[in-house]
């Protein structure tokens, strides 16, 4: 597994490095020691798919208020995305920042999200699916968002009127919540 900086500290992308041959290929995508090696979270309490119908689906931006801070390792099983982090660590010099990264079936990067880290993506293709492993079991009364079209963000979504949740639209503007995460 090669593990590529972003531009936070303790955030990766992840590329499988792929044994191949006549038949295809074989690669790692998760493994304790290399995870521990970078000093990250390298227990895993959860795994989750998240499957959408249609191209400009976003989900997000999602996270988990303390103490049930979750990190992630995102994979998309099927089609594309768009995903994306924001930075919410309180002394972070990097904080609200977000970074994007393309994630596909066919190229099979998968990405870190540090604990305290906002997460959402869009969806680049119909029929889009991304695997989850969360480092903590989900908790409704932890479950935290921040608006997807927040100018404090401004994130460059590829996709013009997303597809999108009630639920993700009336998360609050940053400065409106207080981030607990």
């Amino acid at each position: 597994m090669k593990f590529v900086p972003t531009p936070f500290a303790g955030a990766f992308i992840i590329e499988p490095e792929r044994l191949e041959d006549e038949r295809g290929f074989f690669a790692r995508c998760w493994c304790r020691t290399e995870l521990e090696t970078h000093g990250l979270v390298a227990s895993f309490a959860q795994c989750n798919i998240s499957f959408n119908r249609k191209l400009g689906t976003l989900r997000g931006l999602h996270y988990q208020a303390a103490p049930y801070c979750e990190a992630k390792i995102v994979r998309c099983t099927r089609g594309r995305a768009f995903d994306v982090m924001v930075d919410l660590r309180p002394s972070s010099p990097t904080r609200h920042h977000w970074h994007a990264v393309e994630l596909s079936a066919d190229n099979a990067r998968m990405v870190y999200v540090p604990e305290h880290f906002a997460h959402g993506f869009q969806t680049l293709e119909d029929d889009t699916e991304l695997f989850y492993q969360m480092s903590e079991d989900h908790r409704p009364e932890a479950a935290c968002g921040l608006r997807f079209d927040d100018p404090a963000f401004a994130i460059a979504w590829p996709i013009d009127n997303p597809i999108l949740s009630l639920r993700d639209l009336s998360f609050p503007l940053l400065g409106v919540e207080q981030i607990a995460c």
